[in-house]
């Protein structure tokens, strides 16, 4: 089959503050990261006022109440014998709720500061490789702006396109084998195989993992092999094999050194060799070439070629 290499899975990372110079970029592309790595730094003055003037509201807000919690500890005290009005009451109970609630707003905007502050260091969601950059020192970014993109864990897999007839021979964990643009061989394991088929081309798509990248890249194209399975079978070369009459025959060597024109029946192909299913056991001498000079029951003699390895001749 044939497909692209690509990331398992990009992450996109952007960032979450919006309006700020961008101070420091501490990365480039292809570098390796990890997790919580600070990937770039974007301007923080004008955070840390906001916090610092918060802080400082915080402390008013914390006087207020003390002041307020005073007054409505008198109150709780002198309303039952009569010395101050109700209404006064009210107002000093009041207050100190007034009081609390305004403390705890502050409380949450140093919180929400405080996050704010952090969301200046751009980091890194996992470990893996930067494939792509666009963060440039000087600028000023957007809330959600992409700055960066991550191949987690420098994962990649194969995305074969496999015809819809074939589909369904396929499995996950299945070996499979993946040869680069270089002709390296990768190892891989099909992890899922698409539930559709594309309409236009007829195919589906197989995912492979990739056990160890090396040379291979995302984006590359490549062709690779998914093992199906093993078996044993008799095979002989292709060219010891005659078709005569819609049937196949070899030329068998028998003991008084005369051919024996021989029906088999053929199976399956690899390369330059071919199944015999029937017809002779591994047992038997073949004629290897030249079948089409002989005829049943010729003569011939074995002899020895250059490598030393017997060979039938004639």
């Amino acid at each position: 089959a044939n497909g692209n290499i690509a990331a398992w899975q990009e992450a996109v990372i952007g960032a979450e503050a919006g309006g700020l110079r961008t101070e420091e970029v501490r990365v480039n592309v292809g570098d390796q990261v990890k997790k919580g790595q600070v990937l770039a730094r974007l301007q923080s003055d004008t955070l840390r006022a906001d916090l610092d003037q918060t802080r400082a509201s915080l402390k008013e807000a914390e006087a207020a109440l003390a002041e307020a919690t005073a007054n409505a500890d008198r109150a709780r005290r002198l309303q039952p014998s009569g010395m101050i009005s109700a209404q006064q009451a009210t107002q000093w109970l009041t207050a100190e709720q007034t009081a609390r609630a305004r403390l705890a707003v502050f409380k949450a905007k140093i919180r929400a500061d405080e996050v704010r502050l952090t969301q200046t260091e751009i980091k890194a969601p996992a470990n893996g490789a930067i494939s792509a950059r666009s963060a440039t020192i000087g600028a000023v970014v957007q809330l959600g702006q992409e700055l960066f993109r991550l191949i987690l864990d420098e994962r990649l897999e194969w995305r074969a396109e496999v015809p819809a007839a074939e589909l369904a021979r396929l499995k996950p964990g299945m070996a499979a084998t993946v040869f680069t643009a270089s002709g390296a061989k990768v190892a891989g394991v099909i992890r899922m195989i698409a539930p559709t088929v594309d309409a236009q081309t007829r195919n589906g798509l197989v995912y492979v993992d990739l056990a160890d990248v090396q040379d291979a890249k995302a984006g590359m194209f490549a062709r690779g092999e998914i093992a199906l399975g093993k078996s044993g079978a008799l095979t002989l070369p292709q060219s010891s094999v005659q078709m005569r009459d819609g049937f196949h025959y070899v030329f068998r060597l028998g003991d008084d050194s005369k051919v024996v024109q021989t029906k088999v029946t053929i199976g399956r192909r690899s390369g330059d060799r071919i199944e015999t299913v029937s017809g002779i056991d591994a047992t038997q001498k073949i004629v290897s070439d030249g079948v089409g000079f002989l005829v049943d029951g010729d003569t011939v003699r074995v002899v020895a070629p250059a490598g030393g390895a017997k060979q039938r001749d004639y």
